[in-house]
């Protein structure tokens, strides 16, 4: 062994610039950040050759200090943090004191500063090879600039890893844009190669914040997004989710802030992506720009060289928090506040009263107990009423799935779909003819209309085309159904709990060690799932009981699923997931089929029933259910007044 030495500052900076400075996009992070922490309120990036040849950054924040200038470049250097409680609670950006003097040790490095209230201004500079800084005065506005020429010039191995020019030049402008998102109260501007990419104002209210979001991003997610903003047990979290119908085929549209901070967290994403379980289509990614407002104090940020992962305090309460908030904005989304006629319908319908269909109240009774009964395997006879115009349809399109109960089960929901099924109290007409919708469309004020209007034909078996105050509105028929019929299925199921059966049998399980300390710490949250387990020995488990509805699955997979998701996020998104499977499938085989002729009457009835349901813009496979074709878009494709 060789004899142990302390490394020369030279090359410890660069060992910290392996952490800290990989690509030209690093520099940018780092340095953007300092100006954001000096209170800059206008930032300006010049780029050149996709940052390897050049990166200047101008800010006019406070500035620094003539004495400060040459320390600045000193590892471990700072003005953020002074003792550990600082630590506990950061609020700024940056606070290690590693960044300047990482970058200068594997660049030309010449950093201009001119301090508020002070008549001149100084620039210190230094060259990765010795470190050895010069301090002298400039000219330079209040502010600070921070030019760096030739990266990686002294480490001719680093530099032969970067990609080509765009490839560098598209992972700077993207870091850019996160910290354009993070502070709209600050003006950016990104030029490469001296022409300008990027030129954003302040924002001043929350249209220009959507305006920002719809440059950076696109217009059509803006078009296609919700905003939320709420607010509870110490955290807020606010910002836009981008509706099922506006999914990315890769996670490149997600950004999530903490205190102002980017970050990549695993509960995060397991929180949002459980509020989307239900109507994201296969492989399809979610959308969002949102922002989490928490104590500094309750967040670590100090767990990444980077600082793109955190630790949260109270893990679990984010969690809940992401997902009930993430949920429930979706959940509430009506064919009345859709996308797809958001800026049309703001004036139209903002006077329309709330149009109701089904009440809930008539489905939680004996149809509850009917389609429980009907997943637990057990038949009510005499239960499905009869004479029903939905009813028939059920009996002769749909093909049993497994167990015969559940067809006889779904024709019961078929009966909640009869004129007779509507609020009696509701003075909106239900048209059972061509006419009728007519005369309904022309006698009635523009506010009393629906949000889907009245159905006037169905096309081919598969569409209902309806007319509403904007124009026409095409809706699945099939897909919509599914929708109501599946969220049906999950009030009943959730309102008579989870149902649990012994196992003749019971099944012994190996697990690792910290699971099984999982089932014991988690027992009354599983007992609650419908599972009984109980620990044998520090490895093993033996399940006594399973919920009814998944008694055919594989129960040692399931509860090894449920046990990890305990492990990570305090709460089991597989024993949800497998039971909205089963449920959804019960749905799908139970929904009014293709070919199905259908009255104007249940036409209209399906609609109102779209009306009141959660989620009914999407089906449980998360394909759009219905869209709005306005009388401009149709005055467009037949060139009316051109």
């Amino acid at each position: 062994m060789k004899r142990i030495e302390i490394l020369s500052p030279r090359l410890a900076n660069q060992i910290a610039a392996g952490e800290v400075v990989e690509r030209p996009a690093n520099v940018v992070k780092e340095l953007v950040e300092n100006s954001l922490d000096a209170g800059a309120t206008r930032v300006e990036v010049d780029i050149e050759q996709g940052g390897v040849k050049l990166i200047r950054i101008r800010d006019n924040g406070f500035g620094i200090e003539k004495d400060d200038l040459p320390l600045s470049l000193s590892r471990h250097a700072t003005s953020k943090i002074k003792e550990l409680d600082d630590l506990e609670a950061v609020q700024s950006l940056g606070f290690r004191g590693e960044a300047l003097a990482s970058i200068a040790s594997v660049s030309r490095l010449v950093l201009s500063s001119h301090e508020k209230d002070h008549e001149e201004a100084w620039q210190v500079s230094a060259e990765g090879r010795d470190m050895a800084t010069e301090t002298k005065p400039c000219a330079h506005p209040v502010g600070t600039t921070v030019e760096m020429r030739d990266l990686f010039f002294n480490t001719p191995a680093r530099r032969k890893f970067l990609r080509t020019e765009k490839t560098e030049f598209n992972h700077l402008e993207e870091v850019v844009k996160r910290m354009a998102l993070s502070r709209y109260d600050v003006a950016f501007q990104l030029r490469h190669n001296q022409k300008v990419v990027h030129s954003l104002r302040q924002c001043a209210s929350q249209f220009d914040q959507e305006k920002r979001v719809a440059t950076l991003l696109s217009a059509q997610f803006m078009k296609e997004a919700v905003h939320i903003d709420m607010e509870g047990a110490g955290l807020k979290l606010w910002g836009w989710v981008g509706l099922p119908t506006f999914s990315r085929s890769q996670a490149d549209m997600q950004y999530f802030f903490v205190n102002g901070r980017i970050v990549r967290d695993k509960l995060v994403a397991h929180a949002i992506r459980q509020a989307y379980q239900d109507v994201l289509y296969h492989g399809r990614h979610s959308a969002f720009v949102l922002y989490l407002e928490v104590d500094p104090s309750l967040v670590d940020v100090n767990v990444h060289p980077t600082k793109h992962e955190v630790r949260f305090r109270d893990g679990r309460l984010v969690h809940d928090f992401l997902f009930r908030t993430l949920h429930r904005a979706l959940g509430e989304v009506r064919p009345e506040s859709g996308p797809n006629a958001r800026a049309e319908t703001e004036a139209a319908l903002q006077q329309q009263p709330q149009v109701s269909g089904v009440q809930a109240g008539e489905f939680a009774g004996q149809n509850n107990m009917a389609l429980l009964s009907g997943a637990a395997g057990g038949h009510q006879s005499g239960q499905s009423p009869v004479g029903q115009p939905w009813q028939s349809g059920f009996q002769n399109g749909t093909q049993p799935i497994g167990e015969n109960q559940v067809q006889n089960q779904m024709a019961t929901y078929g009966a909640m779909h009869s004129n007779a099924g509507f609020n009696a109290s509701s003075n909106i007409p239900m048209p059972s003819t061509i006419a009728d919708t007519q005369a309904a469309m022309q006698s009635h004020e523009q506010q009393e209309v629906p949000p889907l209007g009245y159905a006037v034909a169905q096309l081919h078996g598969i569409y209902i085309l309806s007319q509403n105050q904007l124009g026409m509105v095409i809706v699945d028929m099939h897909a919509a159904h599914e929708r109501i019929t599946y969220e049906r299925l999950k009030t009943a199921y959730d309102e008579q709990g989870i149902p649990s059966q012994p196992l003749l049998v019971p099944d012994t399980i190996n697990v690792s060690s910290e699971q099984a300390d999982m089932a014991e710490q988690h027992a009354e949250e599983i007992s609650k799932l419908g599972f009984s387990l109980q620990r044998l020995g520090p490895e093993s488990l033996v399940i006594r009981q399973m919920p009814i509805l998944l008694r055919n699955s594989n129960s040692e997979a399931l509860v090894v699923k449920v046990l990890e998701d305990f492990r990570v996020a305090g709460s089991s998104r597989h024993m949800t997931e497998f039971r909205n499977e089963v449920l959804s499938s019960m749905a799908c085989h139970g929904s009014v089929r293709a070919n199905r002729q259908l009255t104007i009457a249940e036409m209209n009835g399906l609609l109102r029933d779209m009306e009141i349901t959660e989620r009914s813009g999407q089906c449980n496979h998360g394909r759009p259910t219905w869209t709005q074709l306005s009388m401009k878009e149709l005055d467009k494709l037949f060139m009316r007044g051109q």
